[in-house]
């Protein structure tokens, strides 16, 4: 491929240099972006269950409606993933994250004018429909601007930030509340969005529209590719016609058990680490933050042996893809191993390798749709696993709930969420085909 880019709109003075020149590298400044977006997200998720206990004082709640309130915000995250994912790809990534951000941030610090359960839950109801659009767009972005060796490292850096917001974020929320009321954190983390929004509205554009990137980036990025999204406007299929093919499907179960297992660490490990372990509280927020920061450090290193495995050993791209889905997942299953063991520094040793395990597995499964969608449709491929998955994520914590309710114990818990890592292992061992981009069936084969 040869990029000529002399006279392309919007282009500046600084995007017209040689080719042999040393190319820009902006497309890791737009990673940092995507990967702060990721961490605001979470952050945003955090702040409801930090600040729950003053809250439910504060308005009157009792427990049964909290939980509600909690269980609002996925009804529309869910249900809004695939219509994100088509918008992303249809208006573009530049809008559609742009707006994902400034809705949820909006909502996040309407919060603090909530009054009631009613009000609560329409507000988490808002934040889920702004937040739908994160993954999907942030898929999209990396199809458009990483060539196929780096999408593994990138899938992992700006997924990592869901570990950031999860672990790192939770202690800075709490001050926040302890020193200015719970209402505080929601405008602060709002705040935060909209900073973020106007940076991203300011600085985005598509590779060959940005004013920052030389044509050796542009070179380096597009003769990269095995598809280049972003250069024309062409769709080859809608999007319901994805389900045709079994890597849309193989994606979809795989993606839901991880879910299904990775929700216990966002909703009972807490619990779990102190009734089951014996922790008070003090301890227990310490020791929670433990497998999260395993699992980025975890995904950090199964994006880097993606790209190393598949660039520089020479593997194809789906045995470099499925090394660490499947034995991301493998190794996820220890998760059923740490509820059995009687030492508690032994279960979390477990429970962070299982988590770890999943991450690595995470790496690849944002790494893949980039690798299978078909041109111009990577959002939209993204929103419908990202929407298989949070049926996952409804169904794990209810589940979880219910098996501890009628038991008395974590334990059968625990190994039903092993049981589905060991499924996904199979799934993306088995099912999952040839990783390799989708083209309609009258061109070619799936």
């Amino acid at each position: 491929m040869s990029t000529n880019l002399k006279g392309t709109p919007g282009v500046g003075k600084e995007t017209r240099t040689l080719i042999n020149g040393k190319k820009t590298s902006v497309r890791w400044k737009i990673s940092i972006l995507m990967w702060a977006a990721i961490a605001i997200n979470y952050l945003d998720r955090a702040n409801l269950s930090a600040a729950t206990p003053a809250m439910m004082k504060d308005l009157h709640i009792n427990t049964a409606e909290m939980g509600v309130v909690m269980s609002a915000f996925f009804w529309s995250y869910m249900l809004f993933q695939i219509p994100s994912g088509w918008l992303a790809d249809k208006v573009g990534q530049r809008i559609s994250l742009g707006l994902a951000v400034g809705w949820w941030s909006v909502a996040t610090a309407l919060t603090a004018a909530a009054r009631g359960v009613g009000s609560l839950i329409g507000l988490r109801v808002l934040l889920g429909i702004g937040e739908a659009g994160a993954y999907p767009s942030n898929s999209g972005v990396t199809a458009k601007w990483f060539p196929d060796k780096e999408r593994g490292k990138v899938s992992a850096f700006f997924d990592s930030g869901s570990k950031v917001g999860t672990a790192l974020a939770m202690p800075l929320i709490v001050w926040i509340i302890s020193q200015f009321g719970w209402q505080a954190s929601f405008i602060f983390s709002g705040l935060l969005g909209i900073i973020w929004m106007a940076i991203w509205i300011w600085y985005y554009r598509d590779p060959e529209k940005h004013r920052y990137v030389n044509q050796a980036e542009l070179r380096y990025i597009r003769d990269g590719q095995a598809k280049k999204d972003g250069l024309d406007k062409g769709q080859p299929l809608k999007w319901y016609q994805l389900f045709r093919y079994r890597n849309i499907w193989a994606m979809c179960v795989g993606f839901f058990t991880l879910n299904y297992a990775i929700y216990f660490f966002i909703t009972w490990f807490p619990t779990y680490l102190v009734e089951a372990r014996g922790m008070d509280v003090m301890k227990m927020g310490f020791v929670a933050m433990i497998p999260p920061l395993a699992g980025m450090i975890a995904e950090w290193f199964g994006g880097w042996l993606m790209d190393y495995l598949y660039h520089k050993r020479g593997l194809s791209l789906t045995a470099s893809r499925k090394i660490n889905l499947v034995g991301g997942m493998i190794l996820a299953t220890s998760i059923a191993l740490a509820s059995l063991v009687t030492s508690a520094a032994m279960s979390v040793a477990l429970l962070a390798i299982s988590y770890a395990g999943l991450a690595i597995a995470a790496s690849a499964i944002w790494s893949l749709p980039g690798d299978v969608a078909p041109q111009n449709m990577t959002s939209t491929v993204g929103g419908v696993q990202n929407c298989a998955s949070n049926i996952g994520g409804i169904l794990g914590p209810i589940i979880t709930g219910f098996v501890v309710a009628s038991t008395g114990s974590f334990i059968p818990a625990l190994l039903v969420s092993g049981a589905a890592t060991l499924i996904g292992a199979a799934t993306y061992l088995f099912w999952l085909g040839k990783v390799k981009p989708i083209k309609s069936e009258k061109t070619a084969e799936d």
